[in-house]
């Protein structure tokens, strides 16, 4: 592995998710020498996946890769691997193409499904929260609709049951998003299956979907998704999931072939980092400049990051705007440095939350605002849209939408596979 420039300070950000890739780009031109971590080769805009997974969305509209974000740069270095452990004594980040010392090491590398031990679930269910899943979830979304054509009346119930676990945005963006496709396209595909019987439930362990939202927008977006025809059982808990019965604690059962998990995040875990860094939920403990306790040179961005300020006493939510947030601050903190300038304190100011139920259906939280419906569902695209990191990009995802919204059909129903064949 090339070492650079040793003269300059390095920093190594490990992760390319919303704060890893912002902070590298933040940090180009600087007189750092950055190496920007990741096990894939591109960076992923996860609040669009559940498109990827129904259809809407190819994977390559929300995926950029990461050597084309930084292929004019003098300064930062792409390295695609996994890291498999750490030495914050040493100072060295280890990982199968050969280690890499750091002066300072960012933690950025996100979260990851939690089935909160349930390995059942975890085994049978399908989650989203990468690209590959997404397309996995897709492809078994549209098996199923074959496998319709040929069920026999025992199981055809059970193939269009879905069920989908989490009322936060993911689950209900997508369980509004398959409500559509139950209603505009799975009819005209599949014209002798009855699609009357496509049952999609919402269920949600808390007592209302998108339960960290304003009330209005906990009881408007449930209201929607009733309106699409998702049954939605709030306070619903899952104990287990064997692949064909899903059961619920009280003793009630759902008959369902598929079951789609969105019910909680656990902090990616890295090998090297000691017990006292780390709270509940694997989220590395920092101060407000995002340096982790106990560990010198050492920080946490993002989503795997535990930082209490007076305004968040608990930590921040886990949300694309805070990861985005911190790496711009934490990057000014870095060229202050290099400036010989004191450091700043971290605090985040809400620009608000947002998500989609379906076409004109939507719910936005603003500071001091709440609106819902078509203004708020022109106004969750527009900021998406904005997210996007190339024009390119943009114009193919506002092009989708466009299409989709005046013919309500989509032209991306392709299982694609890996061909393993000799």
């Amino acid at each position: 592995m090339a070492a650079g420039n040793s003269k300059k300070q390095r920093i190594i950000i490990l992760g390319a998710g919303f704060a890893g890739l912002r902070l590298a780009r933040a940090l180009n031109g600087t007189e750092y020498e950055v190496f920007l971590i990741d096990k894939h080769n591109y960076h992923q805009f996860q609040p669009l996946m559940y498109q990827v997974a129904t259809a809407r969305l190819e994977p390559s509209s929300i995926s950029f890769p990461l050597r084309k974000v930084f292929q004019h740069s003098g300064n930062v270095n792409i390295r695609i691997t996994e890291v498999t452990r750490i030495d914050t004594e040493a100072r060295v980040v280890y990982t199968p193409i050969g280690d890499l010392p750091y002066d300072r090491l960012v933690i950025a590398l996100g979260c990851t499904t939690n089935y909160f031990g349930n390995t059942r679930i975890q085994s049978h269910s399908f989650p989203m929260k990468s690209v590959p899943q997404a397309m996995a979830l897709r492809n078994r979304i549209l098996k199923t609709f074959e496998d319709t054509i040929v069920a026999g009346p025992d199981e055809l119930q059970s193939l269009l049951n879905f069920v989908i676990v989490g009322g936060g945005p993911t689950g209900v963006e997508l369980a509004g998003a398959m409500a559509e496709m139950k209603k505009n396209i799975l009819p005209k595909d599949y014209p002798g299956v009855d699609f009357s019987r496509f049952t999609i439930y919402l269920l949600e362990g808390s007592p209302h979907t998108l339960n960290a939202m304003s009330e209005i927008s906990k009881v408007k977006s449930q209201q929607y998704l009733e309106s699409l025809g998702v049954i939605v059982k709030t306070g619903t808990v899952v104990e287990d999931y064997d692949g064909n019965t899903v059961r619920l604690r009280g003793g009630e059962t759902i008959a369902a072939r598929n079951l789609i998990w969105a019910a909680g995040v656990t902090a990616n875990v890295l090998e090297g980092i000691p017990a006292g860094s780390i709270t509940r939920g694997n989220r590395l403990i920092t101060n407000r400049y995002g340096e982790v306790q106990g560990l010198d040179g050492v920080y946490a961005v993002g989503d795997i990051a535990y930082m209490e300020t007076p305004k968040y006493p608990h930590g921040h939510p886990q949300l694309a705007n805070v990861a985005i947030a911190q790496a711009v601050f934490f990057a000014k903190n870095f060229k202050r440095e290099l400036k010989g300038k004191s450091r700043l304190e971290f605090e985040y100011h809400s620009k608000g939350t947002m998500a989609t139920v379906g076409k004109r259906k939507a719910v936005v939280d603003l500071p001091g605002l709440s609106f819902q419906g078509r203004l708020a569902w022109f106004t969750w695209m527009f900021v998406h849209l904005m997210l996007i990191l190339s024009v390119k990009n943009r114009l193919f995802i506002f092009f989708n939408w466009m299409m989709s919204y005046f013919a309500n059909d989509s032209t991306l129903r392709l299982m694609l596979k890996a061909d393993t064949g000799g």
